[in-house]
């Protein structure tokens, strides 16, 4: 189930990016909106799986999309990506819009492109504020970096318990079976994941006969990694 919705993720991202390349790159003016008998005609044809017509409701409903992002100006994010964020949410909304429940498409439409750029900038704030948590603010009498999340905690698993605490531990031994084999060993033995203790960066620097700040770096793109892809999922 799991593969099945990554790869149909993956299949509606390239539908954005194949109907947003024409307008974004040669600043093409998106097409005017259908007349209610046009928009009418296209969901009758689109629930009979006609692929033509879902495609004719999207991108006669992208000026919709660039109208909310207006909405979005003073957030500094590139326009062109969250028309992008936008378009995934209007792709959402006419995949599920359901006419026997009485709403104009166009108002079913603007609630869920609001909600997917509105969860795109959360995730970003979110992992911005982890990163910061991350980044090094000095070094401990050992010569270990010190991070802000060091000083919220270091008795026994509380990294780790964090970490669990939003993220089911499932869900983040499997991310963290992703990384190359270097990065999963720092961060297994850095945070005592699948049964293993605690280590300094000093102490698993000389396990694996490497320098320290070596490990340093191993660890903060790993963590990078594994906060990416949770903000993705």
């Amino acid at each position: 189930m799991a593969g099945e919705l990554v790869a149909s993720a993956a299949l509606l991202v390239l539908r954005v990016l194949s109907i947003l390349a024409g307008y974004l790159t040669n600043n093409n003016a998106f097409p005017k909106p259908l007349s209610e008998e046009e928009e009418a005609e296209c969901l009758e044809a689109m629930r009979r799986g006609c692929e033509e017509a879902r495609n004719k409701l999207i991108e006669h409903n992208l000026r919709l999309v660039a109208h909310i992002v207006k909405k979005f100006d003073n957030t500094g994010e590139d326009p062109d990506d969250l028309i992008s964020i936008g378009t995934v949410g209007l792709i959402k909304a006419i995949d599920t819009y359901d006419v026997k429940k009485g709403t104009r498409l166009a108002t079913y439409a603007a609630k869920c492109i609001e909600n997917e750029i509105l969860m795109h900038l959360r995730a970003l704030k979110r992992k911005r504020f982890e990163v910061y948590l991350y980044d090094p603010i000095g070094s401990d009498k050992e010569g270990n970096e010190v991070s802000l999340v060091d000083l919220l905690g270091t008795e026994g698993d509380i990294v780790a318990d964090e970490v669990g605490a939003k993220f089911e531990r499932r869900a983040l031994l499997s991310k963290v079976s992703q990384l190359c084999d270097k990065e999963r060993l720092v961060v297994e033995m850095r945070y005592g994941l699948r049964n293993r203790a605690r280590k300094t960066q000093r102490e698993i620097a000389e396990r694996l006969g490497i320098s320290r700040s070596y490990v340093s770096r191993i660890e903060k793109k790993a963590v990078r990694k594994l906060i990416k892809q949770f903000s993705e999922t």
